[in-house]
């Protein structure tokens, strides 16, 4: 992923023309044809409204944080073997940034999870990043993760009037992509985008939780002895009891970038009773198919709201992938939208996209208020 910045304009597709992503052996490709009403049909650029400063702050607590808590690492070598002996342990790529959980893994998953949630961990601390003039605030934790067999890490948005209510809030959980951070949601200006669509009551008060991953291309999966999978849902039952959220399937949305869009995808499908939405922003969906098969007794009784979208341009995730997995998610009983922008597989893509994106899963969170 690279800092990119374009002068393009990004519109929604406005008809099925032929055209071919770069590389492919060509011919038509599906395409939605325009956004649900409420999208602006122009996304606005933002500025990013956190600086340097304040990002080196947050892995500066974050490092503070994670040498407080080395001790404790120890505490969480008995839950650590049992993660280990739970994973088959073997990777499978399927291509450079594809690869898929094998039935036995996705297994192990579940069973660990419900192990995490009979035994829970003692609860990490918060430490304040920073605080912006609209009184929201960025905050970090870190704690010893049993999935991980290590530190685990994520960053927080707390919305304006977090400290001054007693009200519970919906959450967003964000994966970022392949050898990224979860700072760079803030680089691409996620706290001032969620000030903005607060402050206008586009959605209602959120907390949203950055969750930093490992290096590599592990897609948010259980591979090679490290639970990603299981870490996310580590992460959220720790944010359920650790701040006021509702606690419910309804008041949850996962997305995530590139390799976190295959990772939140995954964790949707995989745990279809945990989160009401999923995004995909520039992702892909190897292997998916059959997950998505085996859930449509869940998504058509519970419901999904998806959106996934890719870049004409991108020639690491395939955009044509888009348009016919969103249409296999409605046809399993998810509300499901999909688009293709001019752009590339970059940041510009993602901040340009970020707002509408950010409106998409809060809006689907508000009945849950």
């Amino acid at each position: 992923m690279h800092y990119v910045r374009s002068t393009r304009a990004h519109v929604w597709l406005d008809g099925t023309g032929d055209w071919a992503w770069p590389g492919s052996r060509g011919g038509e490709v599906a395409a939605e044809l325009l956004p649900p009403p409420w999208v602006p049909t122009l996304p606005r650029r933002t500025a990013t409204s956190t600086g340097e400063a304040s990002l080196t702050g947050a892995r500066r607590s974050q490092r503070a944080l994670r040498r407080r808590y080395g001790t404790s690492l120890l505490l969480a070598a008995l839950a650590a073997v049992c993660v280990g002996l739970a994973l088959d342990g073997r990777a499978n790529f399927e291509r450079l940034v594809g690869m898929r959980a094998t039935a036995a893994q996705s297994a192990a998953a579940s069973s660990l999870a419900r192990s995490l949630a009979t035994s829970p961990q003692p609860l990490p601390t918060v430490a304040l990043v920073s605080r912006d003039a609209a009184g929201s605030s960025i905050d970090s934790s870190s704690y010893s993760s049993a999935a991980l067999h290590g530190a685990g890490s994520f960053l927080l948005y707390l919305p304006p009037g977090y400290a001054s209510t007693a009200a519970r809030y919906p959450v967003i959980y964000l994966l970022h992509g392949n050898e990224q951070t979860d700072d760079s949601f803030l680089q691409m200006g996620l706290q001032g985008t969620l000030d903005r669509l607060i402050a206008r009551h586009a959605i209602p008060p959120t907390i949203a939780v950055m969750i930093q991953g490992g290096s590599g291309t592990n897609n948010w999966l259980n591979q090679r002895g490290r639970s990603y999978e299981t870490y996310v849902l580590e992460v959220q039952r720790l944010v359920d009891r650790m701040l006021p959220t509702i606690p419910d399937r309804s008041a949850r949305a996962i997305a995530g970038y590139s390799m976190g869009g295959y990772g939140a995808m995954h964790l949707a499908l995989t745990h279809p009773r945990t989160f009401a939405a999923v995004e995909s922003w520039l992702g892909f969906f190897n292997g998916l198919d059959d997950q998505l098969r085996a859930d449509r007794p869940t998504i058509s009784h519970l419901g999904l709201r998806a959106f996934v979208y890719g870049g004409v341009s991108d020639y690491i995730a395939d955009p044509s992938e888009n348009a016919p997995f969103a249409a296999a998610l409605r046809a399993a009983g998810a509300t499901a939208h999909s688009a293709v922008y001019p752009g590339e597989h970059d940041f510009a893509m993602l901040e340009s996209h970020l707002e509408h994106m950010l409106a998409f899963a809060g809006h689907g969170l508000s009945a849950a208020r």
